[in-house]
C-alpha cells in the first residue's frame, strides 16, 4: 500500500487517508469503492477502509482533522484514539476523546456508528443517500467530510463538506484532510 503522508503538521508522521481540495472526485460512491478506496494521492481520494482496517488494528492510532474555508482560515481537530474495525463489523468507528483544535468536536458523536454507502445505507433515515457521501452516520451526522463538494456556504442542509461545530452545516469547506498517525 502506497501512502501520503505528512511530515509537516504537528510534528509530522501522519499518513493521510482522506483528502478534498477542488471536487474533482465525486465522494458519493458504493460500497466496494469505499472499500477499496479511490481517487489519487496526487489529487482527491480516500484510502480505503479495508486499509484503514488494517493501519489501525494494531497499536494506538490518533487522528487529526485539518480543514480550510473559501476564506483561507484554517482549522483542525484532534481525537485522542481512532480505530475502525472490519467489514465484518461493516467498518465500525472507535473513536477517543477530542483533544484539541480550533473546529470544535464535531466527530465524538459518530463514535460506535457503522459505514454506509448509497448502495450500503444502514441508517433509518437513509443519511447516505440524503447527505451524499460515504460517512459513519448516526441520525445523521454532525459532520461529513466526504459530500458533496460545494462552494462555501450553501442554501441545502448538511450535504457539503461539512463540520457542524466549525461553520454550521449550510457550509462546504473548501479542503479537507483527515490523518492518521501512532501514538507513541
Amino acid at each position: 500500500m502506497k501512502v501520503l503522508c505528512d511530515m509537516h503538521t504537528d510534528g509530522g508522521g501522519w499518513i493521510v487517508f482522506q483528502r478534498r481540495y477542488d471536487g474533482s472526485v465525486d465522494f458519493f460512491r458504493d460500497w466496494n469503492s469505499y472499500k477499496n478506496g479511490f481517487g489519487s494521492r496526487l489529487s482527491e481520494f480516500w484510502l480505503g477502509n479495508d486499509n484503514l482496517h488494517m493501519l489501525t488494528s494494531s497499536g494506538t492510532w490518533e487522528i487529526r482533522f485539518d480543514l480550510q474555508s473559501f476564506d483561507n482560515i484554517k482549522h483542525f481537530a484532534k481525537y485522542a484514539t481512532f480505530q475502525v474495525l472490519g467489514e465484518a463489523e461493516r467498518y465500525k468507528l472507535v473513536i477517543g476523546a477530542f483533544t484539541e483544535g480550533n473546529a470544535g468536536d464535531s466527530f465524538s458523536g459518530h463514535g460506535n456508528k457503522q459505514f454506509s454507502t448509497k448502495d450500503n445505507d444502514i441508517t433509518n433515515t437513509k443519511c447516505c443517500s440524503l447527505y451524499k457521501g460515504g460517512w459513519w452516520y448516526g441520525e445523521c451526522h454532525s459532520a461529513n467530510l466526504n459530500g458533496l463538494y460545494l462552494m462555501g456556504q450553501h442554501d441545502s442542509y448538511a450535504d457539503g463538506v461539512n463540520w457542524s461545530s466549525g461553520k454550521g452545516l449550510h457550509y462546504s469547506y473548501k479542503m479537507s484532510e483527515m490523518k492518521i498517525r501512532p501514538v507513541k
